[in-house]
């Protein structure tokens, strides 16, 4: 990662008081994960407590998406948010980039249904970010304090959210797989950077799930240039960016999908086995009990 970018993170980041938004447009594009369609986003400024949004430009009307956790409509593999008959899909990893190098504000213009995958990460996006500047603006971000535990569960997976005297973030997995097997890490926004802690982990996947994800009509942009891919004699296409670069991922997944309540409250969220659905879901009692 570059300095540039650790230093444009230090300035916005979650932790600040502050509203942002980015300097001037940029503009990415590259195939979605589960559609293997081309895509080309661009991201704009936006006002003060316009939040981050998206707009499709490639339907009547150009209909805008709010990046809210009310937009979201399912979470298989991936986040997907609709607004009437406009959708898009796999969010997480541009909304974890920006909601990482706060950016509070930000119109995020995208010609199809699902967000590129780029390397898979959210380092393509951090850079780009970095590169074209971050703008404060003369507004507070909204501040949050959770004061009660929060707890959604499923099985042996769950997602908790508890009161802390700063935000953190705990995330564990556990595969059968040896190269994989049990991860944990922690993360504390106060301490260490977005940039070079969490936004270079890609997604990762499992050799013997590939075939019956694509026949389910999933996973058709995955290759091993976007996506990490394990099997049960090891990484299939090393080296790794770290060494738990799959928990990191995971908790990277976490932010994308927390930055749907805006601004991410004054929390200890861990999360142990956890999907797209269950981050979701506390995404949705959080709402509940700090945005009513």
């Amino acid at each position: 990662m570059s300095q540039v970018a650790e230093l444009l993170w230090q300035e916005s980041a979650l932790g600040q008081s502050q509203q942002h938004t980015i300097a001037s447009a940029l503009e990415q594009s590259g195939i979605g994960l589960h559609s293997g369609l081309l895509t080309q986003v661009r991201i704009l400024p936006a006002e003060v407590g316009q939040g981050r949004y998206f707009v499709r430009t490639d339907l009547l009307g150009a209909p805008i998406i709010p990046a809210q956790i009310g937009a979201v409509r399912q979470t298989l593999l991936s986040t997907e948010l609709v607004q009437a008959e406009a959708s898009v899909r796999t969010v997480e990893h541009l909304l974890a980039a920006l909601a990482g190098m706060g950016i509070d504000n930000a119109r995020i213009e995208i010609d199809g249904t699902e967000v590129p995958l780029l390397d898979g990460s959210a380092q393509v996006w951090v850079e780009a970010i970095a590169q074209t500047g971050i703008l404060p603006q003369a507004a507070t971000r909204p501040q949050y304090i959770l004061t009660e535990p929060i707890w959604v569960q499923q099985d042996d997976a769950f997602v908790a959210a508890l009161p802390a005297p700063e935000l953190r973030f705990t995330y564990g997995i556990d595969f059968d797989l040896p190269a994989i097997g049990n991860q944990w890490h922690s993360w504390c926004p106060a301490q260490e950077s977005f940039v070079g802690a969490i936004a270079a982990a890609r997604t990762f996947g499992l050799a013997h799930q590939i075939e019956q994800l694509r026949q389910n009509g999933l996973i058709k942009g995955g290759n091993l240039e976007n996506a990490l891919v394990c099997g049960k004699d090891g990484w299939i296409n090393p080296p790794l960016r770290f060494s738990n670069e799959p928990v990191r991922h995971k908790l990277l997944d976490l932010v994308g999908d927390l930055s749907l309540l805006g601004a991410l409250p004054q929390m200890h969220v861990m999360a142990y086995k956890a999907s797209h659905a269950l981050h979701a879901q506390m995404t949705q009692r959080l709402a509940q009990v700090l945005l009513s």
